[in-house]
């Protein structure tokens, strides 16, 4: 089993206090603030690095499904969009947003489509994250589909 590790240490009060989040490879480290994570401020935020992960997760699922399906994609590119809100049981993580776009040579953008969607339901992140209202997919197929 792998076991992936990050640490995060916090001095202060909640709204002047700061931290430094630390990812256990050392390829990350950062700050981070109220301002940074309620507000527009500068540094990095847990919901942030959540938007990451399910990116990338989700960008290697996707290439899994459409390898097996016999599909090699010359590219796919993420961008995932955590929305922080307000609920009865305080700030939540109400959605996220994926947008991907992908080359594949010679896919049909419907089967493109039905494959990124199964991705999205399959990708571990997401799994983890079924708690989130909502999770969307925009997918669009760039480069030479094909139409059907």
């Amino acid at each position: 089993m792998t076991i992936r590790e990050a640490s995060a240490e916090w001095q202060g009060t909640l709204r002047e206090g700061s931290g430094r989040l630390r990812l256990g490879s050392g390829v990350f480290e950062g700050a981070y603030s109220f301002p940074s994570r309620f507000e527009n401020g500068p540094s990095t935020n847990p919901e942030e690095l959540i938007a990451a992960a399910h990116a990338g997760c989700f960008s290697m699922a996707l290439s899994a499904i459409l390898g097996g399906e016999g599909h090699t994609p010359g590219s796919i590119h993420t961008i995932a969009k955590v929305h922080l809100g307000a609920t009865a049981a305080g700030p939540t993580i109400t959605r996220i947003e994926l947008e991907t776009e992908a080359s594949v040579a010679g896919l049909a953008v419907d089967d493109f489509e039905r494959l990124a969607q199964t991705a999205k339901a399959g990708c571990l992140v997401s799994r983890a994250l079924s708690g989130v209202a909502t999770i969307t997919l925009k997918a669009s197929l760039v480069g030479a589909a094909i139409d059907r």
